[in-house]
């Protein structure tokens, strides 16, 4: 497998470019993006409200946990999390913020309030970056609806008001023993992509289909991006979410904490995966022929990760 290609977001027309994010795709279930047109000030300012929020002391976050909402807005504390199917809890502490959305719209009841942290300029900063990500994630979902045949917009209706999730993420400093645990177990992403601010700080592998583990690292500012399950299913693996994991540092690495910030974009909440015809063929029969409402499909895998009890 050669080396991940670095795509320009600002190069070629729509088709090329869904051609390359596709390729990407098909090839790694990643790709590496420059020049997505974030403001570099805003990220520079989400950065620094990132650490201020997790060197609060933990009483202070603390405010912020519900376990009654399954992680999905404001903080889950350290060592909270476990990948599907793994046996330790991953070395990471995050904060939530989700999309806020009109007290008079259909998808209201199943979507929860944000919860907002003591923090100077928190709130404003963090919602002006999650509506930047969320065109991103619409312009390269764009790319990819014209890659698997489907008309450019065709997304635009699926992810209105969908229930993504921008995660501030803090895997703090390697301290003594770490008893079989990593920073991000194995995992494959629930969502239907990802697009990932941080990544060039080393430790994100993903896993090549002859089982061994490929390390990737966009450029300074770039982003890397991977299809999540919901993308799968709907594309019967056509376009394959891969496994991925954040592996514990060595030597002097470890004695500083990684910073990253995913934006988990999520259709709406009453949006049914249905699988694409055009992705259905004799050689690749239809995996799931049984629809399910994406709220449905997004409870299911967070029980299995360990944020919501049956």
């Amino acid at each position: 497998m050669t080396q991940m290609p670095v795509i320009s977001l600002a190069s070629g027309n729509a088709d090329s470019l869904g051609q390359q994010l596709g390729d990407s795709f098909k090839t790694y279930g990643f790709a590496t993006v420059v020049d997505h047109g974030l403001d570099p000030a805003l990220v520079a300012k989400a950065w620094a409200l990132t650490k201020e929020l997790f060197d609060q002391p933990e009483p202070d976050k603390m405010k912020g946990f519900n376990t009654a909402i399954a992680g999905q807005r404001g903080y889950t504390p350290f060592k909270t999390e476990i990948a599907k199917g793994a046996d330790f809890h991953d070395l990471k502490e995050f904060w939530h913020i989700g999309r806020d959305v009109d007290p008079a719209s259909p998808l209201a009841g199943s979507m929860l309030r944000n919860v907002w942290p003591d923090v100077a300029e928190f709130k404003e900063t963090f919602q002006s970056l999650f509506a930047e990500m969320d065109k991103v994630g619409a312009r390269i979902l764009s790319s990819i609806a014209l890659y698997l045949g489907l008309p450019a917009h065709w997304f635009d209706a699926a992810i209105e008001d969908g229930n993504s999730i921008l995660r501030l993420l803090h895997y703090p400093p390697i301290v003594g023993a770490t008893d079989g645990c990593i920073r991000a177990g194995a995992h494959e992403d629930i969502n239907l992509i990802t697009l990932l601010l941080g990544a060039e700080e080393a430790g994100l592998e993903i896993l090549r289909p002859d089982g061994s583990w490929m390390s990737v690292a966009p450029p300074a500012g770039g982003i890397a991006v991977n299809v999540g399950d919901m993308l799968q299913r709907l594309t019967n693996h056509v376009l394959p979410s891969t496994t991925h994991r954040v592996v514990n540092p060595s030597g002097e690495r470890s004695k500083y904490s990684r910073y990253s910030m995913p934006f988990f974009l999520h259709l709406r909440s009453d949006f049914p995966i249905k699988t694409l015809p055009q992705c259905i063929s004799a050689q690749n029969p239809n995996r799931y022929p049984e629809p399910i409402l994406a709220d449905d499909y997004l409870r299911e895998r967070l029980i299995e990760i360990g944020l919501l009890k049956a």
